[in-house]
């Protein structure tokens, strides 16, 4: 599905629409409100560092990315408007979304550590060869989220809002600098 697909079923959910499992959880319905939130603000303030929409301009064959994710998925919030206007910036970068729980989705070959980490963007070329795969956070959010996993003294709200703070801090620089990395190939 192309990214106004993806947004629209924010809306659904939220609307009550889509009360199908996990949106029949209020806490669920929650997550969504923010992170439709989240999304409104870094499409309104993210900007594209120089460097990566020169190395984007620069792409010469067509190539297909793959976001997959899901509404309720926080990091998915901070990445996404960045990786759709990352490929907005080329014509020869078609994006699409799959649902990480729908029927079909791919996320059983990209796997973290064993887990259904999202968001993950699979970028194939023409022929449908995974040229590379980023994801499911820039690194350092996810040596980030390591650690946590290991401290116990710290609540859940605790490390959610020290990985929140981390995502704002960073303005989406981290993933851009990783992307015109794999682009490049440096």
């Amino acid at each position: 599905m192309k990214v106004a697909e993806y947004e629209k079923q924010f809306q659904e959910i939220l609307d009550g629409d889509n009360r199908n499992y996990p949106y029949d959880s209020d806490d669920y319905v929650n997550y969504v409100k923010l992170n439709q939130s989240r999304i409104k603000r870094w499409r309104k303030k993210g900007e594209i560092l120089p460097e990566l929409e020169a190395t984007i301009s620069n792409v010469k064959q067509a190539v297909n990315w793959v976001l997959i994710t899901e509404p309720w998925c926080g990091d998915a919030a901070h990445s996404h408007v960045f990786i759709e206007k990352m490929a907005s910036l080329n014509p020869k970068i078609n994006l699409t979304v799959q649902n990480r729980d729908a029927p079909g989705s791919e996320i059983d070959n990209y796997l973290t550590n064993g887990g259904k980490s999202i968001p993950i963007l699979v970028v194939r070329d023409e022929q449908g060869e995974d040229l590379f795969v980023w994801g499911p956070r820039p690194k350092e959010a996810q040596e980030m989220v390591v650690r946590q996993k290991e401290d116990s003294s710290k609540s859940i709200q605790d490390k959610k809002i020290e990985l929140q703070k981390w995502y704002n801090q960073d303005k989406g620089k981290t993933i851009q600098h990783e992307m015109n990395r794999l682009l490049t190939g440096k």
